[in-house]
């Protein structure tokens, strides 16, 4: 079965073998074949692209010394690599309280749980933690099942809300749910997601298209009539922006028809956007809102279910019962990380930064015949590559090889989509970082063209 991946760049093209081969030190080589030879393999992932020896900042650096800016992360870089002040209240809780079995909670813990509840907008202030995003967007759904008595959702093809066998089945992304992954969980009905770029009902940009996206999320909603929660990306991390008024729509469409709105702000919150929550562009709140990658500050992992008050509703139940539920080093490390990027003010300097590389690249894009899209909020920001900008002919290869073309001078990122050069630093970043990464990416197309 052929399956086509869009989640990354691939690890099994021409162009992968072709950057493996440039590899000139031995003990890159050895670290790569060992790896292949330790780990299963899968796609996209293993086996590995390079290997990496130091981070630090925007910085990652491979065992020959070469160095890279990180604008992909894994989407946990929000603060840079190592920040000194997040690593200084790691070591100190690590010699206060390393660890709190279950059942017993401890002040790190409680604190987060408060701060969260704080931040987030609304009624949104009961809290649950996990260890990874994929298991917080599980929780989210037990959750919306106990409240509702309903078991179905509504997702969009093409989203990614993570490996486990819940997640993927909500997810819409074929290296999750394809061959091996089936049979998925019933229920999980998926309908097109919003792409004015590329929009799946054929309409040429929002001005005329009514919100056919928003539409048939409500026509769906009433066709079934017992769904317990939509579950989406408030913005795509392709990256792709809701078109105006769309989420105002499937909020009242969800109110209407009994559902749960769940946002999915693992890749997108936090600050990534120029917003904490992504959601806060589009005027709504969501039900419950899960959060991850970045909550531990590049350096633990931790995730976070926030849900309103009122869904407090499973407490004869065991919906995530983790070992790390209250891990207080992990939450010292995320209320830590919340509190930097709120003292540095990282939040309002993701806004400014963003609008400048958006700015530049939209006078880049006419430049080039092969640049069909540029999109994004904030310093999450994309470059759709294509072949044909009136045909729209996505680039897939020629994607890749502009990735390699930036590799090559020091900029690591991600190809999502099949051919949407997805770039993401961090928060920290400054602007002549910004701009040295932005020279690479747009000389890397030029070049490429020719």
């Amino acid at each position: 079965m052929k399956i086509t991946h869009t989640e990354g760049e691939s690890n099994t093209s021409a162009a992968r073998q072709a950057w493996a081969a440039k590899h000139p030190d031995a003990a890159t080589r050895d670290l790569l074949k060992r790896d292949a030879d330790a780990f299963l393999h899968q796609s996209l992932s293993s086996p590995c692209v390079s290997t990496i020896a130091k981070a630090e900042g925007i910085w990652i650096e491979d065992t020959a010394g070469r160095r890279y800016m990180d604008f992909h992360g894994n989407s946990v870089h929000h603060i840079g690599y190592g920040h000194p002040r997040l690593v200084a209240a790691i070591k100190d809780q690590l010699d206060q309280l390393p660890f709190a079995p279950r059942r017993f909670t401890n002040e790190p813990a409680v604190a987060l749980a408060e701060k969260l509840g704080r931040i987030a907008p609304g009624d949104l202030d009961k809290v649950l933690f996990t260890t990874g995003g994929s298991d917080a967007n599980e929780v989210a759904l037990k959750i919306a099942r106990a409240a509702t008595g309903r078991f179905k959702t509504v997702s969009f093809w093409d989203a990614f809300h993570g490996a486990g066998l819940g997640s993927a089945s909500v997810g819409g992304e074929a290296t999750f749910r394809s061959h091996i992954a089936g049979p998925l969980i019933p229920g999980t009905e998926h309908v097109a997601p919003f792409a004015c770029y590329r929009c799946p009902y054929n309409h040429s940009g929002p001005d005329v298209c009514g919100l056919a996206c928003a539409n048939m999320v409500d026509y769906v909603l009433g066709r079934e009539g017992d769904v317990a929660a939509v579950i989406a990306e408030p913005m795509r991390a392709v990256p792709t922006v809701p078109p105006p008024g769309f989420w105002k729509a499937v909020r009242e469409a969800c109110n209407r028809h009994g559902a749960l709105l769940i946002m999915d702000e693992i890749p997108t919150g936090l600050g990534k956007t120029g917003r904490m929550f992504a959601f806060e562009h589009d005027d709504v709140v969501p039900d419950i809102v899960t959060l991850g990658k970045s909550l531990g500050g590049g350096i633990l992992p931790i995730a976070a279910v926030v849900a309103r008050h009122d869904l407090d509703v499973c407490g004869e139940f065991a919906i995530g019962h983790y070992t790390h539920e209250k891990n207080p080093v992990t939450a010292r490390a995320a209320l830590t990380t919340l509190e930097i990027i709120e003292d540095e003010g990282l939040v309002e300097r993701s806004a400014a930064l963003g609008a400048h590389a958006m700015d530049r690249l939209r006078e880049f894009a006419p430049k080039s015949a092969h640049v069909g899209d540029v999109r994004g909020r904030g310093l999450i920001f994309g470059v759709e590559i294509v072949e044909d900008r009136d045909s729209k002919q996505e680039g897939r290869e020629r994607a890749e090889r502009i990735y390699y073309r930036c590799l090559e001078a020091g900029l690591s990122f991600k190809i999502s989509a099949g051919c949407v050069l997805t770039l993401s630093p961090p928060l920290t970043i400054s602007r002549e970082e910004l701009d040295r990464a932005l020279d690479i990416v747009t000389g890397a197309i030029i070049a490429e063209a020719r």
